[in-house]
């Protein structure tokens, strides 16, 4: 119990250290997040993803501001065998601009997500620590407007997933792939 309770304050303040290194970005504009942006880039320290992000391709994720100031996420990822594999979330605004919570039903854990770097019509560097059981873990995603990502702006993805804790090898660029039927 006492080595539990230990592990887990430790992974506390490891998450609450880097979370005061990431802020929102300056004068965040709710509106222009608004629109389809392609998951280019995925990192984490989590355990599934280290087994699993070989297998991992580019989605989609189509974000809904709402008249309160919310962000309805809709994320799409067209499976091997065709079907797709889709997930939504309501981000509740904070009252700091830029940052939102939201609880995830399908992974059962708490998210507080950050927009660190944006050029609206471009790309947007999204930090979210994940909480769940009280372990927080890490977990930045590289979104663009296109399927393509500069090498540049692959650079700032990698620097700010180090700067976060995520290790080098746990850092992917998601090659292309189709994309799942509207519903």
């Amino acid at each position: 119990m006492r080595n539990t309770l230990l592990r887990m304050l430790v992974a506390l303040m490891c998450a609450l250290a880097v979370c005061a290194d990431v802020t929102p970005v300056q004068d965040f504009d709710l509106q222009k997040m608004a629109g389809k942006w392609y998951m280019v880039g995925f990192a984490t320290n989590a355990q599934w993803f280290a087994t699993n992000k070989a297998g991992m391709k580019m989605g989609t994720a189509v974000i809904v501001p709402t008249a309160g100031g919310d962000l309805d996420l809709s994320y799409a990822n067209l499976n091997a065998d065709n079907s797709c594999w889709r997930m939504t979330h309501l981000a509740k605004k904070t009252d700091t601009p830029g940052r939102f919570t939201f609880h995830s039903q399908v992974w059962n854990n708490d998210n507080d997500m950050s927009i660190v770097d944006v050029v609206y019509d471009d790309y947007a560097l999204v930090h979210t620590i994940k909480t769940k059981n009280g372990v927080s873990e890490v977990l930045n995603k590289l979104y663009s407007r296109s399927t393509q990502a500069s090498p540049a702006l692959q650079q700032k993805f990698t620097q700010l997933s180090l700067d976060t804790g995520v290790l080098a090898d746990n850092i992917a660029i998601l090659p292309e792939n189709a994309e799942c039927p509207a519903v």
